[in-house]
């Protein structure tokens, strides 16, 4: 049943046009998808949702930086070195897999991507694990490095530089900049929503993973001597689900909880772990589907203390799309030796000074899509058609605008009411086909609600609004209806 509703919502996806397979007339590489007019209205809006919760209420900086770097950043970063998956290829047919994935889908076990290539080795000797795709033996593990290598020049000895496999690198290298253009003090964030690149080595699950994707990414910095957060007082009895390491069952616990219990040293950290679940809810997916995972020891990031994945439960298992790191000051460390610049700056607060340690929310936007789609997608088989009970707040369109009929004067009254509501809310406007097709168009794209003029509108200057999730209508004047909708929204 989960691989139905997958395939149904990647067939709406295509035929809709929220999104489908980049170059698709001709031969598509895999991992490299195109959204369409529906999907843009849907990703933009959840990024501007992303915006308003951690960059517009909390005082942040918005920064957009280059999507090619110097090779020396990666360097600094670690990526040229460390940033790679395990592989494994078929001797038959030369087909690749990633080994830890491998491993998973075959028996069940997960192995950290951190496991030595001798114990992939022994493991998958060990569970006879053969190529999916031909049943033929595979290659001995070996690791590839998953950035995307360029040179920058007209010649083959240019200057070599890599696409980006991470927003964040630009936040740290542009971070004495922004500290002293805007006059920042700590603790403060900069954030950044753009393309990220990764060749991975088997991209599945239409965007959950791809090889060019969105991410937006917060890095938080905070002076790690400072554990007190003034915002925490406001939010401490706010609970999230939590699977801590080498446990089996999720605890719900108090942001407070988390720090009595050392589980998190600072108040920063758990608000905004707290505020981020705030956010995925109202996006439409339910408290009860969100857990944060304590990543163990041997699969956390190599420059992070302690990390959290988000993750939310779909008919595809649990998907990991927000990554929560305390990456100290591993990064602006390294990146002050590398390039000889002293990244230090002085702490108002506490009369010091010192390089800051980051807490870094870094979260997929694609993945989340997708999961957004996955719990909004509802079959009613009352209906006779299956729809998206996409949040008002992001549901591409808003409304849609019919008249009854196209004639008798409806048509042009329809018009009109659709030209002053398209100047405030995503809209548009349909008249082909009976209403109940009509309604059953829109409902397939989540628009939350539909206005009909008929004959009565030319009478009283009234119109219906029809709620998508429960179908009932009520009747407004056309006066009130911009009000009626922000209300409603």
């Amino acid at each position: 049943m989960s691989n139905d509703i997958v395939d149904n919502i990647i067939s709406i996806a295509k035929r809709r046009g929220f999104f489908y397979q980049s170059a698709e007339i001709y031969k598509p590489i895999a991992g490299f998808w195109d959204y369409g007019p529906l999907g843009v209205l849907l990703k933009k809006k959840i990024e501007e949702e992303w915006r308003r919760c951690f960059i517009k209420d909390e005082g942040f900086f918005e920064i957009e930086g280059s999507n090619i770097m110097p090779e020396k950043v990666f360097i600094a970063s670690g990526h040229v070195k460390g940033f790679s998956d395990p592989i494994v290829q078929c001797k038959k047919c030369n087909s690749f897999y990633r080994a830890d994935k491998l491993i998973q889908e075959k028996k069940g076990v997960f192995v950290p991507e951190r496991t030595s290539l001798e114990e992939f080795d022994r493991i998958i000797d060990k569970e006879n694990i053969k190529c999916p795709s031909c049943s033929g033996e595979l290659s001995k593990t070996r690791f590839f490095n998953m950035m995307f290598k360029l040179n920058v020049g007209p010649t083959e000895d240019s200057e070599i530089a890599y696409l980006r496999p991470e927003t964040c690198q630009a936040i740290f290298v542009d971070f004495l900049q922004v500290f002293r253009a805007m006059r920042a003090k700590l603790p403060f964030g900069i954030a950044q929503i753009g393309r990220s690149f990764r060749n991975e080595i088997s991209p599945r699950n239409a965007l959950l993973r791809q090889r060019e994707f969105t991410q937006a990414e917060l890095e938080i910095f905070l002076n790690p001597k400072e554990k007190e957060f003034p915002k925490f007082e406001k939010m401490k009895d706010y609970k999230i689900n939590v699977l801590l390491k080498g446990s089996e069952k999720v605890e719900a616990l108090s942001l407070e909880e988390l720090i009595e219990n050392g589980i998190v040293e600072h108040e920063l950290v758990a608000y905004y772990l707290g505020k981020l679940q705030q956010f995925l809810n109202t996006l439409g997916i339910p408290l009860n589907s969100i857990r944060f995972r304590e990543q163990e020891e041997d699969e956390k990031p190599f420059y992070a203390t302690y990390a959290f994945d988000c993750e939310i439960a779909t008919a595809l298992g649990w998907v990991e799309i927000v990554a929560n790191h305390y990456r100290g000051s591993y990064d602006l460390s390294s990146h002050s030796k590398f390039s000889g610049k002293d990244l230090s700056i002085y702490d108002e607060k506490t009369k010091e000074k010192l390089i800051p340690h980051v807490w870094e929310i870094s979260q997929g936007i694609d993945r989340t899509l997708f999961c957004v789609m996955l719990h909004a997608y509802r079959i009613d088989p009352q209906r006779g058609w299956d729809y998206f009970s996409f949040s008002p707040r992001i549901a591409p369109y808003t409304l849609g605008v019919f008249p009854l009929i196209a004639r008798d004067g409806l048509s042009e009254k329809a018009r009109e009411v659709f030209e002053m509501l398209r100047k405030e809310f995503d809209c548009f406007y349909d008249e082909s086909g009976s209403i109940g097709k009509r309604y059953a168009r829109a409902d397939e794209i989540g628009v939350p609600f539909c206005i009909t003029i008929d004959h009565k509108t030319l009478e009283d200057n009234t119109v219906t609004i029809r709620n998508r999730d429960t179908t009932e209508q009520i009747r407004v004047k056309i006066s009130e209806l911009c009000d009626m909708i922000r209300m409603m929204k």
